[in-house]
């Protein structure tokens, strides 16, 4: 009993006791971190890099590499402060070809890597290879036209006048092979519902590239709305000299087109002409089938709503 009583009293400490030991304990730990920090070891540790090369003329088509692992030796308090990213540097790796450098060795860097960290050791590269893939830049400019088949008029009205786009023309700037993959065209798409008025919409000009630069980015397109009627026109079919043993049973084709009222008059003395290609139709004897003629010369005030087929017979 008397053993269990001195153990007690051997173990008591008031405050001012507990805070004496907590503040020896402490000192102990920063004593002992601070000693460990300035031994040397070795470990792995990331290192920002940065390409240098003309940005103006090229341009990295995939992201480049942004770290480099590395094995290094050094001081502990230098190891420390890399680990935790205070004071690190990026790694600057010049490219004299910027576009023949499709990817680096990455033990190759170790003498540029090595010159750039200071106090730090480089034992060995950790990452095996970077890959770059860098293109020119390429600038091409490219005509502006307008998609209207996101357009729905109300009954008995429609465009009546050509579609004004302002403007006309955009200046694309971007990766040369995506720029040269490109057609001569652009589209913007107009999106309206139930028209009755003019129309005139600022689009954006839309690439599908997020390293496309566009000048200008908007564009504005424009038409007129007005009342509409359905009109009916036989074209005569023009054909090359059917094949021998074949027939074309029609000679002249029914075609329906929406029409503005004030162009009426006008329309039907607009040449418009029907042409149907033979090189691609192959029959078989007593063989009939229906072939979709080519309308050209469609007036832009006017829209082309049905052309009826033509049955080609094979004797």
């Amino acid at each position: 009993m008397n053993f269990f009583r001195a153990l007690s009293n051997l173990l008591r400490f008031d405050r001012t006791n507990w805070k004496a030991l907590t503040l020896c304990v402490f000192a102990a730990a920063v004593f002992w971190i601070f000693n460990a920090l300035n031994k040397n070891y070795a470990t792995n540790v990331k290192i920002p890099l940065h390409f240098e090369f003309n940005k103006k003329k090229f341009v990295a088509v995939d992201p480049l590499p942004a770290t480099l692992s590395l094995n290094v030796s050094g001081n502990g308090w230098d190891l420390l402060r890399k680990s935790l990213g205070v004071k690190v540097p990026a790694v600057s790796m010049p490219l004299e070809r910027p576009t023949e450098t499709g990817k680096i060795v990455a033990s190759s860097l170790a003498p540029i890597v090595a010159s750039q960290l200071g106090n730090l050791k480089v034992n060995f590269i950790v990452t095996d290879t970077l890959r770059l893939k860098i293109e020119p830049i390429a600038r091409r400019k490219m005509k502006l036209r307008a998609d209207l088949s996101g357009v729905s008029f109300k009954k008995d009205f429609g465009r009546i006048s050509s579609v004004v786009i302002q403007p006309d023309s955009v200046l694309l700037e971007g990766p040369k092979s995506f720029i040269e993959s490109l057609s001569d065209t652009l589209f913007l798409r107009v999106n309206s519902s139930r028209v009755d008025s003019n129309v005139k919409e600022s689009i954006e000009v839309i690439v599908n590239n997020d390293l496309v630069s566009r000048n200008p980015p908007v564009a504005e397109a424009m038409f007129e709305v007005g009342t509409i009627e359905e009109l009916i026109r036989y074209l005569k079919l023009i054909t090359p000299k059917p094949p021998w043993g074949t027939e074309i049973n029609d000679d002249s084709v029914r075609c329906i087109f929406l029409v503005p009222q004030k162009e009426h008059t006008h329309f039907f003395s607009e040449k418009i002409t029907l042409f149907l290609s033979l090189d691609k139709i192959i029959l078989v004897k007593g063989e009939t089938k229906s072939f979709l003629p080519t309308v050209h010369g469609v007036p832009e005030y006017a829209t082309l709503v049905q052309v009826d087929s033509v049955r080609i017979k094979k004797y």
